[in-house]
């Protein structure tokens, strides 16, 4: 077995991995990113790269009533009462946040902007328009030729083969940002390399097995292992052992990425876990391959389940929506109803969106010329009733049923202007069914960490050299996704935690070889 040798081994390339990686590079740390497929970012780099990082000087530059108390107050009131544990991390958070922003954009690696988005909840000390940011653009060509080649295309290019585009932006912005970092600071990346084991001396975590092309390697740390990566959403097996909705052929992590090994590794050498039936939900279109695509941002039609009944605003928060489609077996799937005024192209933002003609020929969709054929297509019995129904109230310009339309993000991207900006009667024919899946963006329960981003036993005692964040620990949200950007703002703020507490036992340490004796 080939032995490799660093003070820090970081398993994952997405946003918090990465960041991570940067850091502790930046630091003088000799650290390697350890990433199965052959492109870095993973489920990061097809995201919106919002990242929920409140109170930082990007919010008060752009004007915003944004500040840690308020972040504080609107996290108290949508994640409820939480223990001890969950508030000490909690606290660690909101207090980080704002310096990891300034770390970050220290030396110009990063640029951040606020673009608006709003929050999914309505609660106090909620930001107009939303306090999440995200990394500034890049073009491509500005790029190092090795970072341009290993940042995972956009969804809708990488599902069919294509190269990314021009300029990154979003996600593809934060992995290109982060990936710059870390190789002009002398990190190592090693691709196509699959995380097996961790390696274990004494009660101390010193490394990890990893499976390349070229056989088993073993990745010494000797300063500690952050896991980092994507949760268990590619693996059937575990998703079913767990009781996770959805399925793995539904997520929307790369192909081939994500089945837990990282999680299973830390649960082998005695890691708690928790929220291990959890993931961040959506609601997704079927794709004539089988596979789901993220959707949000209903501008008109409504969702039935399969006896054609409405069971939600369509219009919540793509999780919120997802967690109404889990509750009942007759929702999944379910048949999205809308009309031609766009053309015959579904009224939303579908990642990807696919072909209309290619949908119609798979019976992904199906099409009629009439409402009264389409519930015969679909074959959901109430779906006639409920279109009327749907039409009277749209034409009123209120949703006595689900209100939708009431709430800011409702209709933030129909340009706002109260309900008839998403409530609109469906009139022009054809008609159009296309039928959707519970999807998700991964799983949300992994290792149990505390503040420090350590890995712990079920006795609270911390895994010596065991770090986690990301989707392989379990969310400090818990089954909650409060805003947009709180995968991947936490996901950072706790990779970086952990590389305070790494240099910090370092320091230590080296203080403690040079104490005079007594």
């Amino acid at each position: 077995m080939t032995i490799m040798v660093f003070d820090v081994v970081v398993v994952g390339s997405g946003g918090g991995a990465l960041v991570g990686a940067f850091l502790a590079q930046r630091a003088g740390l000799r650290t390697v990113v350890v990433e199965r497929t052959a492109y870095a970012g993973g489920t990061s780099a097809y995201s919106g790269g919002a990242c929920w990082l409140p109170g930082s000087h990007v919010q008060r530059d752009a004007g915003l009533p944004d500040s840690t108390a308020s972040a504080r107050t609107y996290l108290d009131h949508v994640l409820g009462e939480v223990d001890a544990a969950r508030r000490a991390r909690l606290e660690t958070f909101l207090a980080e946040a704002p310096a990891l922003v300034d770390a970050l954009e220290s030396d110009g690696t990063f640029a951040f902007e606020w673009t608006p988005f709003p929050e999914y909840f309505d609660a106090p000390g909620r930001v107009p328009g939303g306090r999440s940011i995200q990394p500034s653009a890049v073009k491509r060509a500005d790029l190092p030729a090795e970072v341009a080649a290993l940042v995972r295309p956009p969804v809708e290019r990488d599902r069919v083969g294509r190269e990314g585009r021009s300029t990154l932006s979003g996600g593809q912005a934060l992995i290109a940002r982060a990936l710059t970092g870390f190789l002009r600071e002398g990190g190592t990346v090693l691709t196509e390399h699959r995380m097996t084991d961790l390696v274990v001396e004494g009660d101390r975590v010193v490394g990890v097995v990893a499976e390349s092309a070229a056989g088993s390697v073993e990745l010494r740390a000797d300063r500690g292992v952050l896991l980092a990566a994507g949760g268990f959403e590619g693996s059937a097996e575990l998703r079913a052992a767990r009781g996770v909705p959805g399925d793995a052929s539904w997520t929307m992590a790369p192909a081939g990425t994500n089945a837990g090994e990282p999680i299973e590794a830390g649960v082998r050498i005695g890691a708690a876990t928790d929220l291990l039936g959890e993931g961040w939900f959506c609601p997704g279109m079927v794709h004539p391959d089988g596979r789901g695509s993220f959707v949000l941002a209903f501008r008109s039609g409504f969702m039935v389940d399969s006896d054609g009944r409405r069971y939600a605003n369509e219009s919540l928060p793509y999780d919120r929506f997802g967690r109404e489609m889990a509750k009942a077996p007759e929702r999944v799937p379910s048949w999205f109803v809308f009309d031609s005024a766009e053309g015959g192209r579904i009224p939303a933002i579908a990642m990807p969106a696919g072909d209309p003609e290619e949908h119609l020929a798979a019976g992904t969709w199906v099409r009629a010329d009439s409402i009264e054929e389409l519930t015969e297509l679909t074959g959901a019995a109430e779906l006639e009733a409920t279109a009327t129904r749907f039409n009277e109230h749209a034409a009123a310009g209120h949703d006595p049923d689900f209100g939708r339309g009431e709430d800011e993000y409702d209709t933030f991207f129909a340009g706002g202007g109260g309900p008839s900006a998403v409530l609109k009667p469906l009139s022009q024919g054809p008609f159009y069914a296309a039928k959707f899946v519970l999807c998700d963006l991964g799983t949300k329960g992994g290792l149990v960490t505390d503040e420090h981003a350590r890995v712990l036993r079920a006795d609270g005692s911390p895994i010596a050299g065991l770090y986690a964040s990301a989707n392989s620990a379990a969310s400090v949200a818990g089954a909650t996704y409060p805003a947009p950007g709180v995968p991947l703002g936490t996901a950072m703020v706790f990779a970086s935690l952990a590389v305070k507490d790494l240099l910090q036992a370092d320091s230590a340490a080296s203080a403690e070889m040079v104490a005079p004796s007594s």
